[in-house]
């Protein structure tokens, strides 16, 4: 569960970039978060992933990973977390950028073991957890190749199974289909939407009308940094 409580965020040079959010997310919803540039968008998700701190109002995420073994589920105050506690906070959370990000001289299997070796996982769960990662995002043949040898849509599943690689339990796609064409744009979103009924929380960030029409899912629109609606549909919910 995800909430923002009045969250307002104003910048040192006086920009006000969200203003008085409130917003709720369930586990396990699919949501997109909409809007034109300067909406809000990016701060929102900055201030999700703890790279920027509200300047007042709170965010409270309730991660039910630990419910599998039957231990108390943990509950970050986003506006209280210490700098300490980030890195274990990000691990509830898998990131797609725009610009996918990966190594170029890593393979794509290198490049989701990455993420796996920095948060200390053995080898051994590596060596089997990586090809079950990219059998998912039909990436199983191109696990020797390197990102140059790969098309934008293959980048960015790569991207995709990089964000998967610790189990996460929130999948953030920040403009996941902003370089790639139209053709991949939808085998994108449908993967995301397989990711999603796996149990996870999904939430892309997007300005791409077409897509949040056809997909028909949650939309939540960002206007001047307020939340102008809310609603099952497309970008005119």
């Amino acid at each position: 569960m995800i909430e923002f409580r009045d969250v307002k965020k104003v910048y040192p040079n006086g920009t006000v970039a969200l203003d008085g959010v409130s917003l709720k997310i369930n586990d396990g919803e699919f949501v997109f978060i909409v809007g034109e540039s300067g909406a809000g968008k990016t701060t929102l998700t900055k201030l999700l992933l703890r790279e920027e701190k509200a300047s007042s109002g709170s965010i409270i995420v309730r991660s039910n990973r630990d419910e599998e073994t039957a231990k108390k589920p943990a509950v970050y105050d986003l506006s209280k977390i210490s700098d300490f506690k980030v890195p274990h906070y990000r691990r509830e959370i898998g990131v797609v950028f725009q610009d996918f990000r990966l190594f170029p001289n890593k393979t794509v299997f290198e490049n989701v073991a990455f993420a796996m070796q920095v948060v200390g996982e053995p080898t051994k769960i590596i060596k089997r957890r990586v090809p079950a990662i990219l059998n998912i995002v039909n990436l199983t043949e191109k696990s020797g190749s390197y990102p140059s040898q790969l098309s934008g849509g293959e980048q960015q599943r790569v991207a995709l199974a990089r964000a998967l690689a610790n189990n996460p339990q929130i999948i953030i796609a920040d403009e996941p289909t902003g370089n790639i064409d139209p053709k991949m744009s939808l085998e994108i979103m449908n993967l995301l939407v397989k990711i999603h009924k796996r149990g996870k929380t999904v939430i892309v960030v997007t300005h791409e009308k077409d897509l949040v029409d056809y997909f028909q899912q949650r939309v939540v629109k960002i206007q001047g940094g307020k939340v102008i609606s809310d609603g099952v549909g497309g970008m005119n919910v």
